[in-house]
């Protein structure tokens, strides 16, 4: 039994559990109007984003390179590679929201009575849903390659 792949499978997993509630805050913060605090905490939820999503990353790497199944299992299996393919995907959507909320939250700051245009808020809740269902593919993959399809 190796620890290193144990302790690397443990962390991974928290982390992505993390994005998931992440995700789901970010879904229910934007469903009403954003008054500036709240456009203050979706700004500081979204840096956590960016803060684990790198994490895992990492993290994933590590699994790749140190865990137990070895890096070929990765390199050659479709499944994971589709599964990157979904985590890319949810990551290319989210540029657009995290452009959006720091740009709110600057003209909150600037200008008190700042109202979210509507018609950006439904762009970016359209965003964040596209995220949400794509994300939901990745525990999919993770569960098939954990079987050992695709390889």
């Amino acid at each position: 039994m190796d620890t290193t792949d144990l302790v690397l499978a443990i962390i991974h997993h928290l982390l992505v559990f993390s994005l998931a509630g992440i995700i789901g805050a970010e879904f229910v913060l934007i469903r009403s109007e954003l008054p500036a605090a709240t456009l203050k905490r979706l700004a500081g939820i979204d840096r956590h984003y960016g803060i684990i999503a790198t994490l895992i990353i990492m993290v994933g790497i590590g699994r790749v390179f140190y865990g137990l199944k070895g890096w070929e299992f990765y390199v050659y299996n479709w499944v994971f590679w589709a599964k990157m393919a979904a985590f890319a995907a949810v990551g290319l959507l989210s540029i657009i929201p995290t452009i959006r909320f720091i740009s709110w939250n600057r003209q909150a700051a600037a200008s008190p009575g700042f109202q979210v245009p509507a018609a950006e808020l439904a762009s970016v809740r359209s965003y964040v849903r596209a995220e949400a269902f794509i994300f939901l593919l990745i525990p999919v993959f993770a569960a098939a390659m954990a079987r050992g399809y695709g390889y």
